[in-house]
């Protein structure tokens, strides 16, 4: 298996585990309303804040959420560096995208923590979506290319 394949293959089965972990946040937490970065007039600190306190203190289902979300950032990087070297221009342009769907939801995940508003868990499933479709769309790519 190729570099390019297996990070995208990785992004993917992080993306389906962000998922189901996604789901269990859903059904089984209740966010405090008062933590820090809740309702933050800064979003940007309040964003900060919140990540903070939900991995270090939050509840597990929600930490280990945001978690794997920073551990997705990561793989994204990854992604883009394996394809800039050797990947076809369309496999360039998946790994971007794929990497700024993953920061799209990642702060929207972080608004729905800080404010509530059930819209941004839906543009952070949304983002999500596009995400994955992205990474497997990037793996057919290198297999085809292998």
């Amino acid at each position: 298996m190729n570099r390019r394949l297996a990070v995208s293959v990785a992004a993917c089965v992080l993306l389906l585990v962000q998922y189901l972990l996604g789901m269990a946040v859903n059904v089984a937490v209740v966010l405090p309303k008062h933590h820090p970065g809740a309702a933050a007039s800064n979003y940007f600190s309040g964003v900060a804040s919140g990540l903070g306190w939900v991995i270090s203190s939050g509840p597990a289902w929600v930490a280990a959420h945001a978690a794997f979300g920073l551990a997705l950032g990561l793989a994204a990087l990854a992604a883009i560096v394996l394809t800039w070297r050797s990947g076809s221009r369309a496999e360039r342009v998946l790994a971007v995208l794929g990497l700024l769907f993953i920061i799209g939801a990642g702060f929207n995940g972080a608004s729905f923590l800080n404010y509530g508003n059930g819209f941004s868990s839906f543009i952070m499933a949304a983002l999500w979506a596009l995400a994955t479709a992205c990474y497997v769309s990037g793996a057919v790519l290198a297999v085809r290319r292998a």
